[in-house]
């Protein structure tokens, strides 16, 4: 199968293949068919969470498209085309990575226009507006730059909540929420709750209330339809812990409960048996500049056999690992509980990780649960194998690459050594380590993400070179670590750059974390000259000159980062994110974006998931499930807002 569909601005479209889906059982094809059900019902929520108007204006947006009667065929429908194919990738009006405003290619007058010739008869505004009001409006959201202008701002001194354009907050500010959280807080009882991962927090008047996520709450009748397919799923669960979840999720959604949330988190944790698992729920909090609300995701997915064994070794070693890290003995954990991983095949993606996706997952995130009962750590293969189908031959790794020895090592080892990466990053980077009693993630605040992926990816840095992992037969020989090694900083310090526009600075939270490293590491060891830049046919590369040396510092700062997070130490936090992550070297960054446009490449990649279909017998039994991957990028997103568009445009 091609992996690649189209490309358009920054961005493009691949394919990810199930692998010997149709040889599944058929309980398992239908547990995973109604799963994925499931998985698209909560798009909406998403989309709304992520800024207030997104779900207006994609209704206007597809009505243009589909009814728009002027000429399609000019340059300025061309760039309108071009806008909404970015506004469904990011599932709103803002960058899905730099969560800027996406700027529409096209002028007020050309709005008019399209407004104008599109017929608007079947289509429904809200009740209390009428039509040229509710127009004049979507167009100052989305032309105007000064409205909406950045969906999570993390810049230091800001009010984080005003300035960003998120839906999570409403006519609060920081330090109201704040001050709101930290008053619940001192009422909890032993175990921590996650307060407000699944509710909008709003001031009305001087009364601030929580709107909660559930059903006959906010969201209501997106979770409603979530809440059905999950009930269909519980029929062709694998075993009886799965059903005990499954139901627990269930319950959530319906009460809104978070205790509940986390009863269900402790039990999905446990089944370890089943091939196939998900994710459905407000999980991340990634969109959130506190560091607190949970947007809306899913994915379902079964497990690749072969491939987990690599995966099965890492956790039944989990032990080891934690007693020998360089971090202080007071931050270790005594006892590693409940750390499993496997290898995955994606076989649905939704909400917040669709159409781009992660890599690796590592959940529950609440800390608490991870100590007590452990988490679930996952490589997905059939994603990580579709971007390495796709980068080959592209010359990406010609143009940044220093020298023919790292491109031999990248070609020979990297894909192995980057899944090797992404597992030790989720099952032991993520499940490591402990905080001190009392010590809250958001003492970190806006910090919080970028320093706990720097800690993940410091863990996966380290260890990739332990001669256990060679005694393990993980890594095959030192090699396969310098690749990792040359891969990373290479990332960190050049080929990231593509990612950001001119004069901008770095703001989403893993390219910081990849910044924040290989910078570091470079100012670190610059007396010794562990890492250097240098020119070649008047091109910058990095060179490695030492990758012992390189780990140990690799080691010195997961020691810190660790420290940072156990204590809580937000001005440490926020010095380390300051001043190696966030700012960006001016003519590099130049240069690297010249060199890249030479090579007509998108630096974001997202996926169309396969499309299901559902055969029964005459009595409604279902007897088979059939995949197909034919359809194309705009009939998905289309054919999705039409399915599964459940939430009115204001909510």
């Amino acid at each position: 199968m091609n992996v690649f569909v189209e490309k358009f601005a920054d961005i493009k479209i691949l394919r990810y293949s199930v692998p010997e889906f149709e040889k599944l059982e058929l309980n398992k094809k239908i547990y995973i068919y109604y799963l994925s059900q499931a998985a698209l019902c909560g798009r909406d929520i998403l989309w709304d969470q992520n800024n207030r108007y997104n779900l207006a204006v994609r209704a206007v947006l597809e009505n243009i498209f589909k009814t728009y009667s002027g000429n399609r065929e000019s340059e300025m429908f061309s760039s309108f085309l071009v806008y909404l194919k970015r506004v469904w990738f990011s599932n709103g009006i803002h960058h899905h990575y730099s969560t800027e405003k996406i700027p529409t290619g096209f002028s007020e007058d050309y709005f008019d226009e399209l407004v104008d010739k599109s017929d608007w008869k079947s289509f429904k505004i809200p009740s209390e507006k009428n039509f040229t009001a509710f127009i004049a409006e979507i167009k100052v959201v989305i032309l105007n730059p000064e409205t909406e202008q950045k969906r999570v701002n993390l810049e230091a001194n800001k009010d984080l909540i005003l300035s960003s354009a998120n839906n999570y907050y409403q006519n609060v500010s920081q330090i109201e929420a704040e001050e709101y959280y930290s008053n619940l807080k001192s009422t909890a009882g032993t175990e921590p709750v996650s307060f407000g991962l699944n509710s909008t927090l709003v001031k009305e008047s001087t009364q601030i209330t929580e709107k909660v996520w559930k059903l006959n709450g906010k969201y209501s009748k997106a979770i409603e339809k979530v809440i059905f397919w999950l009930d269909k799923a519980v029929e062709y669960a694998e075993n009886e812990p799965q059903k005990k979840y499954i139901r627990l999720l269930v319950e959530y959604y319906k009460t809104g409960d978070l205790a509940k949330f986390d009863e269900y988190s402790i039990e999905w944790v446990k089944e370890q048996h089943g091939d196939v698992d998900f994710v459905n729920g407000f999980i991340e909090v990634y969109g959130d500049p506190l560091g607190i609300k949970g947007s809306w995701e899913s994915i379902v997915n079964y497990k690749d056999k072969e491939a987990t064994k690599r995966a099965v070794i890492l956790s039944e070693n989990a032990q080891w690992f934690e007693d020998h890290s360089p971090v202080s003995p007071e931050f270790k954990k005594a006892e590693v509980k409940g750390v499993s991983a496997k290898v995955i095949n994606v076989a649905i993606l939704g909400g917040d990780c669709y159409p781009a996706t992660p890599i690796g997952i590592n959940l529950p995130n609440a800390e608490w649960i991870r100590e007590k009962h452990g988490s679930k750590s996952v490589t997905i293969e059939n994603i990580t194998q579709a971007y390495f189908l796709d980068s080959l031959g592209n010359g990406m790794l010609e143009e940044f690459a220093g020298s023919a020895e790292e491109i031999e090592r990248a070609k020979q080892f990297g894909y192995l050594a980057g899944n090797l990466h992404t597992d030790l990053h989720e099952c032991l980077g993520h499940g490591s380590g402990k905080v001190r009693e009392g010590v809250s993630t958001e003492a970190l605040k806006n910090y919080y993400s970028t320093i706990e992926e720097t800690r993940a990816d410091l863990f996966a840095l380290y260890y990739i070179m332990d001669e256990k992992m060679m005694e393990l037969g993980l890594v095959p020989s030192i090699e396969a670590a310098k690749a990792e090694f040359d891969a990373y900083l290479r990332n960190g310090l050049l080929t990231q750059l593509t990612r950001i526009e001119p004069g901008k600075d770095i703001e989403e939270s893993h390219m910081r974390n990849r910044q924040l490293i290989a910078r570091w590491a470079y100012e670190a060891g610059k007396a010794e000259n562990v890492v250097e830049f240098f020119k070649k046919d008047c091109k910058t590369f990095v060179r490695i000159n030492d990758y012992l040396k390189l780990r140990n510092l690799f080691g010195h700062l997961l020691k810190e980062i660790q420290r940072i997070k156990s204590e809580g130490d937000f001005e440490a936090a926020r010095n380390l994110v300051e001043s190696y992550a966030v700012k960006v070297d001016r003519p590099l960054h130049d240069e690297i974006l010249l060199r890249f446009k030479k090579l007509d490449l998108a630096p974001y990649a997202g996926f169309l998931n396969p499309v299901y279909e559902l055969k029964t017998w005459p009595c409604g039994t279902p007897n088979d499930v059939l995949i197909r991957y034919d359809e194309d990028y705009t009939s998905q997103m289309l054919r999705y807002s039409n399915e599964y568009g459940f939430l009115p445009i204001e909510n």
